[in-house]
């Protein structure tokens, strides 16, 4: 149930009836099965997943696998946690109900039917993405009725044809987004320049949702293909970067823009031969502006990015001249994960390496005591080496009372990465 059981124990006593017979906790989405024996949907599905063919209750065999939703306990359950608030106890939300199969078969088939009527195969995808949307179990029954090659098929047949279809490819897209393509899926796409342009032109696109959606499915593809050849391919379409920062400086307002535009420009600067077409369009702007703003898994892409764009001269150059970047990623050592600290150490060090005047400014911003914290703390190996790397790098830009004590420190043993 919401939160712990232990602040009820003084007050209230769960009905013993309200209770899953398998977790013994407070059931959320109650369903009978075929023996006529009531469980949380969770718990139930668990036990079926794990093998077990026979009702947890009366060791009946299961005839029959459906989940029927036990609404009058259900409700009665919420009128109880409802008549209980002032024990702590907060109402369960009503549960959504899973995606049936055969409903999800219907409407595959009326989206991709060339006979079906314009706004019932629109009406369709709509219905599908908002199922999606909903939960990993939905995802899982879609995906089970062959949906990617059905939506990647809408997505980009007669790409040139009237706006009514570009509705129809645009609700694929945004389906296509919520799952994770094989990688012969991601070929169907990659290998071909005009879908690969296609997407890049939705990063323009009007509408925001759009954009981020194309931007979505593009770093979907470009993950989900071990082809060198076809993801230096599409880092190097035409506009690509340029979409791709467009979408990171959204206002905040779609926070979906900065986690979706992360990921995508973290997984274009991992081609190297391209990297400085995203310094170009912006990135070193757009990273260091934003980058208190990422949550932790964000920030880390965002770090990962930063030292990729460090180790090319364009973006060394670029990241030196924003007067945040060296204060900000000495802060963030020690601060955020340890592999943010890899991350920003060896920003830091590419940074320091290409200029004198950077090794001063990072000294003056007090990279000297977070680097010997570093190397005593139980961050990563790599972050370890590159501190060291860092500290030796800068022995001659240390203030004089921080010398005497820098000899405790084996900056000069330091292996190679």
């Amino acid at each position: 149930m919401p939160g712990s059981l232990e602040p009820l124990d003084v007050g209230v006593q769960i009905p013993y009836h309200f209770r899953c017979p398998i977790s013994l906790e407070l059931m959320r989405d109650p369903v009978t099965v075929c023996t006529g024996q009531t469980y949380d949907r969770t718990s139930i599905e668990s036990w079926v997943a794990t093998g077990n063919t026979t009702c947890p209750v009366t060791r009946s065999p299961l005839t029959d696998f459906t989940l029927i939703p036990n609404h009058t306990l259900r409700r009665l359950i919420q009128d109880w946690c409802v008549a209980n608030q002032s024990f702590g106890v907060e109402r369960i939300p009503t549960p959504k109900q899973p995606a049936d199969p055969t409903m999800v078969r219907n409407l595959l088939n009326k989206a991709s039917s060339g006979s079906t009527p314009f706004g019932l195969r629109l009406s369709a995808l709509r219905r599908l993405r908002g199922l999606a949307r909903d939960s990993d179990k939905n995802r899982s029954v879609i995906a089970a009725n062959n949906a990617r090659e059905i939506l990647l098929a809408i997505a980009f047949s007669d790409l040139d044809s009237d706006s009514n279809f570009s509705e129809l490819s645009h609700e694929s897209v945004a389906i296509l987004s919520l799952f994770s393509l094989s990688e012969p899926e991601c070929m169907f796409v990659a290998a071909d320049s005009n879908r690969v342009a296609y997407l890049v032109n939705l990063l323009f696109h009007s509408s925001v949702e759009v954009r981020v959606n194309s931007a979505a499915l593009i770093e979907i593809v470009i993950a989900g293909i071990r082809s060198s050849d076809l993801r230096a391919q599409i880092s190097n379409a035409h506009g690509v970067f340029e979409g791709i920062v467009g979408i990171l400086n959204f206002p905040l307002a779609y926070p979906r823009a900065l986690k979706i535009g992360i990921k995508a420009l973290f997984a274009l600067c991992l081609v190297k031969q391209h990297r400085h077409k995203a310094v170009a369009a912006g990135a070193v702007e757009a990273l260091i502006d934003r980058l208190a703003e990422f949550e932790k898994c964000d920030s880390e892409r965002a770090l990962a990015s930063v030292e990729l764009l460090c180790r090319i001269p364009s973006g060394c150059a670029a990241f030196a001249a924003h007067s945040l970047t060296v204060p900000i990623l000495v802060k963030i050592i020690l601060k955020i994960s340890d592999r943010a600290t890899e991350y920003a150490a060896g920003a830091l060090l590419s940074l320091c390496s290409a200029s004198e005047l950077t090794q001063r400014e990072a000294v003056a911003a007090g990279v000297l005591t977070k680097l010997l914290l570093l190397v005593q703390s139980d961050c990563t190996e790599r972050a370890k080496r590159k501190a060291q790397m860092l500290l030796k790098l800068l022995r001659d830009s240390w203030p004089e009372d921080s010398t005497a004590n820098s000899d405790d420190f084996a900056c000069s043993d330091v292996v190679p990465f």
